[in-house]
């Protein structure tokens, strides 16, 4: 090759590289430095090499409101406490603590009644983290919803969503039953896939990290299917549940939540909630909690929505939460459902109950709660390998948990 060629060559390369830099720099011109930063940060929230930090600072590193304390925190007793040494899965005796590190357990506490049998944090997680709930939000957007209900803010979940929140009419909500939205069985279509770069809940996290609000996105998906017949996970019947909670009580998910649930119960520490551009909470699973409050969150859910005598959430609300009422609601396989767990109002029944329930969220995130044993757990987790065997890593967790319920709840 002559030299001319080789500089011809070079430069063509440098004309490529130039015409890719011109590029970013007038797309970072049209979008802003600021949405550009959002969206990298959401497109790589679940790298590998990030996925711990992102995972317990992303109320700072995204847009976010405070839930404030209260001045009287709940305090815990204390008691020391041993896991169990192993569960049962699939017919095959498994060990706690390597599936704990294997699933990128960064916070474990395990309470019974009102005593700490066991406290660990790991991968630099902390006591004062503020830990992403992920879907975990949603069991928290459900207690509000109880708690608007007994208010009177909300009259009955028969009415239809667009009652409260009319500009869902466009949409595939339009005159969807409010039950239906909370038990997922809306009819709306959405791909939940995180291992999809085009699925619709992909497309939500690029467009909120554009400033898209969360309002305009969910009024433009649209049905798919009759409501209430099928059990289909869309995150976003959630957000149409925080919507309604905005419009109802004419409060911001956030301060409702400090008036409702963060002063009664006496958490210990604010809370972060992710907001979109226009102010909305991410209502599907933008809570930023550190690991004792998730705990205390369960424990009122042990306690039937009862708080140290005062009743913070219905205890009928919270027995309807629980209880799948309908065929394709029942846990165990069945065909007008995508999955094996039951579900009832944004909370998890496990196959083969035992009056056991949690919350889940994407990338292990739970608490679970045994009624039967008085146990309350709470797992904060950065499980990078979620898309490839997430949902057997799920199943996997409610065995280890009702080993660990019935080991330490003696």
């Amino acid at each position: 090759m002559t030299e001319k060629k080789k500089v011809s060559k070079r430069g063509s390369r440098l004309l490529k590289v130039f015409g890719i830099l011109l590029g970013i720099l007038i797309i970072a011109g049209a979008l802003g430095f600021g949405r550009i930063m959002r969206l990298y940060r959401v497109v790589t929230l679940f790298d590998q090499d990030k996925i711990v930090n992102n995972f317990r600072s992303m109320g700072e590193k995204l847009d976010s409101r405070v839930i404030h304390r209260g001045n009287d925190v709940y305090e815990f007793r204390r008691a020391n406490g041993e896991l169990p040494d192993s569960y049962v899965f699939k017919g095959a005796v498994k060990k706690i603590v390597p599936f704990l590190e294997h699933t990128g357990t960064t916070g474990l506490v395990v309470l019974k009644d009102d005593t700490i049998l066991f406290e660990r944090y790991y991968l630099g997680n902390t006591e004062t983290s503020k830990a992403i709930s992920w879907s975990v939000a949603k069991s928290f957007v459900s207690a509000l919803f109880g708690i608007a209900m007994h208010e009177g803010h909300i009259r009955n979940i028969g009415e239809p969503v667009t009652k409260y929140v009319p500009l869902l009419k466009v949409s595939g909500y339009n005159d969807v039953p409010i039950k239906h939205v909370l038990q997922m069985s809306s009819g709306v279509r959405f791909n939940e896939d995180y291992a999809d770069f085009n699925s619709d809940i992909n497309r939500m996290g690029r467009a909120f990290a554009l400033k898209t609000p969360f309002d305009d996105f969910v009024a433009s998906l649209q049905s798919e299917r009759k409501p209430g017949v099928y059990n289909h996970y869309v995150s976003m019947d959630t957000q149409v549940l925080g919507m309604i909670l905005r419009e109802a009580t004419g409060k911001t998910l956030s301060a409702y939540a400090e008036e409702k649930l963060w002063k009664p119960l006496g958490m210990e520490s604010d809370a972060l909630w992710l907001v979109d551009s226009a102010g909305m909470e991410a209502a599907f699973g933008g809570l930023n909690v550190v690991l004792r409050d998730y705990a205390r969150f369960g424990r009122l859910y042990l306690h039937n929505g009862k708080w140290n005598g005062a009743q913070v959430v219905p205890a009928s609300w919270v027995k309807s939460s629980i209880t799948p009422d309908a065929p394709h609601l029942m846990p165990g396989k069945r065909p007008n459902s995508g999955w094996v767990l039951g579900y009832g109002y944004q909370w998890w029944i496990p196959e083969n109950p035992d009056g056991d329930f949690l919350a889940i969220g994407i990338y292990g995130q739970f608490i679970y709660i045994y009624p039967r044993h008085r146990i309350v757990i709470a797992k904060t987790s950065a499980y990078a390998d979620y898309n490839k065997d997430g949902d057997d890593m799920e199943i996997e967790s409610i065995e280890m948990f009702r080993a660990i319920a019935r080991g330490m709840g003696k």
